[in-house]
């Protein structure tokens, strides 16, 4: 930031100069008229964009020093041209002055409106906790008392409330896991496995829906410097968000393509889809439609992705489905070089070696399961 003021200081006071030289050098030989001091607004406006006020009206005073010499011997030599050399340097000093307050009275209110924000968010997150503690803990209360008041068999109370304790553990876990900052151990990986990885853990509730999951990955390893474990939690969670979308018989689509500056993953489904007013508020802290959702699912996915200075992109439409784009930069300095290794083509049985080795297609699927 420092380096970038300096440059506009250089600029403002490299143009002003550069300016009055170009009528000392230039036009005082063939006329002795100031034609290009319209040219002294640029370095003002600027000024008081970067600065605020205060710079507008120091690089007004140091216009005003180099324009001084207009004033005197055959740029002034009539009354009528001194008064337009007056005029002019007083309505640059108005214009300065202007635009000096009007910036910095706009900067003032989008601090106030980032303050105002920042507090609206707080209340916002405040009231979706206690909301989502709400429920589970009324739950503990009222099974803890009819246990006390031995109305219930403490055998059946006790699930109900290790149920609401749970879930209010998870509502705590994602809550600190949102608040703290993103700590990435970067080490190469293969993107596919990570993302296999990940589809393990969503393929029981998949398979208890009756929901396909399948791959269409490169054949060979597309490795990236990355923290696998962070990345397999992103993509789990977007997985899992699919397999809850998607209805009895539908699929769900994972691909991955490796260009030369950009690896792109893709997980496609074919469910209920997203409106407009979801997608507007996907990544909102505690904005959630879903039964149970915290809301901060996508939020931390996001932080993840963007801590690997990549990006997520998400296209919905209700009741045609749900398609995420998580594209990374394709970093290849200092990866180990391709070898040979076993790939899934899905959630479970890997490819033989005589298969992998001999495939003629670029992907692979994922088996019906």
């Amino acid at each position: 930031m420092p380096r970038k003021k300096g440059l506009h200081i250089a600029f403002i006071v490299g143009f002003a100069l550069l300016t009055t030289s170009l009528h000392f050098l230039i036009f005082q030989r063939q006329s002795p008229h100031v034609i290009l001091e319209e040219l002294f607004y640029i370095p003002l406006l600027l000024a008081a964009v970067v600065f605020g006020l205060k710079g507008s009206l120091l690089t007004y005073l140091f216009i005003s020093a180099l324009y001084i010499p207009f004033f005197f011997g055959q740029w002034s030599a009539t009354f009528l041209e001194f008064t337009e050399r007056l005029l002019h340097l007083l309505f640059t000093g108005l214009f300065a002055f202007l635009a000096g307050i009007f910036v910095e009275r706009k900067k003032r209110y989008q601090k106030q409106r980032e303050e105002d924000r920042h507090l609206a968010a707080i209340g916002q997150a405040a009231a979706a906790i206690v909301h989502d503690l709400k429920n589970p803990l009324i739950v503990v209360l009222a099974f803890a008392k009819r246990i006390k008041d031995k109305r219930t068999n403490p055998e059946t109370g006790i699930e109900p409330i290790i149920e609401s304790a749970e879930n209010m553990q998870m509502i705590m876990d994602s809550v600190m896991d949102f608040a703290r900052p993103v700590v990435l151990k970067m080490k190469p990986e293969d993107m596919r496995d990570v993302i296999l990885r990940a589809c393990r853990s969503c393929r029981s509730k998949a398979e208890e829906r009756g929901i396909t999951l399948s791959a269409d990955f490169p054949p060979h390893p597309v490795y990236l410097e990355m923290d696998d474990l962070q990345l397999e939690r992103a993509f789990a969670n977007l997985i899992h968000n699919s397999v809850d979308a998607s209805g009895q018989g539908q699929s769900i689509i994972l691909s991955l393509a490796e260009e030369k500056k950009f690896i792109e993953a893709r997980i496609k489904d074919s469910g209920t889809g997203m409106d407009q007013e979801t997608l507007d508020n996907l990544y909102i802290p505690f904005y959630s439609k879903k039964k149970g959702g915290t809301g901060l699912g996508m939020a931390i996915v996001k932080k993840i992705v963007e801590g690997h200075q990549g990006k997520i992109r998400v296209h919905s439409r209700p009741g045609l489905g749900t398609e995420v784009i998580v594209t990374l930069p394709n970093s290849k300095a200092d990866l180990p070089v391709h070898r040979e290794k076993s790939s899934e083509p899905s959630c479970g049985k890997p490819l033989d070696r005589e298969e992998e080795r001999g495939s003629d297609n670029s992907s692979f699927k994922g088996e019906k399961r």
